[in-house]
């Protein structure tokens, strides 16, 4: 029988005995035990409403009416050539495929790993690695101050597991692709990653989700990273999901002296989507680059919400995320950059540009900085507006047509974000979907 919610707080709460009765008898004590707790915070929280700061641009009422249930029938739907779909040409890649946030084996592939390299599903690793996934899972992403983390500790069934080993250069790039299926009725889907990146080692990962149909579902995604001493990570969410599902996901980082983070944030589809990242630069002489890109049309809602946490000294922070938007679709970026006494030396940059490719788009910009120390060098600025009427003119009196120009102009407009990628298969494949969207939005004179 199908675990159904009916949108309330109540609902949440009453069915955690019966999703823990059905598919989780076999969970080790500390995982039962910490779903309880985190539903207990959960009960507490509720979902955020408008009159809660940090969600004051975006109203969930339409989740709350909404029905959801976990998922019944397995993998099944999914195929080999389809996911290959998904692929980034002329990537060599280890890749772990999930559906409806379960673990596909079959369309999976860890072959070449490496040795002591853990390139495997969550569920795998609570069971045979799980003293060290018992010291880093629920660690950082709060479960008791975030309701939609709570849910999803409550709730995950399995996720991606990656743990590279001090001193290792992982050279491959790991492709965690989520994909969402229609079972007929809404979905509940929590997938769960975590990453563990050791002292003086590199390593990439991509996660990826996407919809197999444009169906409704509620997709609820916490991923832990933690960056060793002197780490390298490079991250990437690349979110193209249905534009009638709820998105919401947590990147948490967790970093450690000397450590190094890239995160790249790609974010199209959803009906409402809210793209939470927060690292804490926890040891001394730390470095975390944030970029991100976000395009909606129609009636889509995307909130982006940014908290860089200097706590260590000598630590170095870049935002940079643009957002486009067409139709009557609603963009937020809310950028907060904390500085906590005693880090000193803090160099912390947050840049967010936005353009409005329409009159009924609309942006709601909040760039924050909260700063507990003297010796700090800190800047924010954001900026909205349409398509540079004296760069098209210079376009056009060189003999570009208007439909070109302003293909140019976005071109180079969101190649601030994406140029940074290091992967080139994976940036020439969203540069290629960027402008297929592009291309749509400027049909038959479309988008000023």
């Amino acid at each position: 029988m199908a675990i159904v919610f009916d949108g309330t707080r109540e609902s949440y709460v009453e069915r955690l005995s019966e999703f823990l009765d059905s598919g989780q008898k076999d969970a080790p004590e500390w995982i039962t035990t910490l779903r309880r707790e985190a539903i207990s915070g959960f009960a507490k929280l509720g979902f955020p409403t408008l009159s809660d700061e940090e969600w004051r641009f975006t109203n969930l009422e339409v989740l709350r009416r909404g029905s959801f249930s976990i998922a019944e029938n397995g993998i099944s739907g999914v195929s080999k050539k389809s996911v290959d779909s998904y692929g980034f040409p002329g990537l060599d890649c280890l890749r772990l495929v999930f559906v409806n946030g379960r673990f596909a084996s079959s369309l999976s592939d860890t072959r070449d790993a490496g040795k002591e390299i853990l390139v495997k599903s969550l569920s795998e690793a609570i069971c045979e690695q799980g003293d060290l996934v018992k010291d880093h899972l629920a660690r950082y992403a709060d479960y008791e101050k975030d309701a939609f983390i709570s849910l999803n500790t409550s709730y995950f069934e399995d996720g991606a597991f990656v743990y590279v080993p001090d001193g290792t250069v992982f050279e491959k790039p790991v492709h965690v692709l989520h994909v969402s299926t229609d079972e007929g009725h809404p979905l509940f889907i929590n997938p769960r990653n975590l990453i563990i990146v050791g002292q003086n080692s590199v390593a990439k990962v991509i996660e990826h989700y996407v919809s197999a149909s444009q169906s409704v579902y509620f997709s609820n995604v916490v991923t832990e990273v933690v960056c060793g001493e002197n780490a390298n990570l490079e991250h990437y969410r690349l979110e193209f999901e249905s534009q009638k599902a709820f998105n919401f996901s947590t990147l948490r980082v967790n970093q450690q002296k000397n450590s190094n983070i890239a995160s790249h944030s790609v974010l199209c589809g959803g009906a409402i989507v809210r793209n939470n990242v927060h690292p804490v630069l926890g040891g001394e002489g730390c470095n975390s680059d944030i970029y991100g890109l976000f395009i909606s049309e129609g009636r889509q809602h995307m909130d982006n919400f940014m908290r860089v946490e200097h706590a260590s000294p000598h630590c170095d922070s870049r935002q940079f995320y643009n957002g486009v938007l067409d139709g009557r679709s609603k963009g937020v970026f809310h950028g907060r950059i904390l500085v906590h006494e005693g880090a000193e030396k803090t160099d912390a940059k947050q840049t967010n540009r936005n353009l409005l490719l329409s009159d009924t788009a609309q942006i709601d910009t909040k760039p924050q900085l909260e700063i507990y120390n003297d010796d700090v060098k800190c800047t924010h600025g954001a900026t909205i507006g349409q398509m540079d009427e004296e760069a098209l003119f210079y376009l056009r009196s060189r003999g570009v047509s208007m439909r070109q120009a302003k293909i140019i102009m976005l071109q180079a407009f969101t190649a601030e974000t994406l140029e940074h990628m290091s992967i080139d298969s994976v940036r020439e494949v969203l540069e290629g979907v960027v402008m297929k969207w592009f291309e749509q939005r400027l049909q038959n004179g479309k988008g000023k």
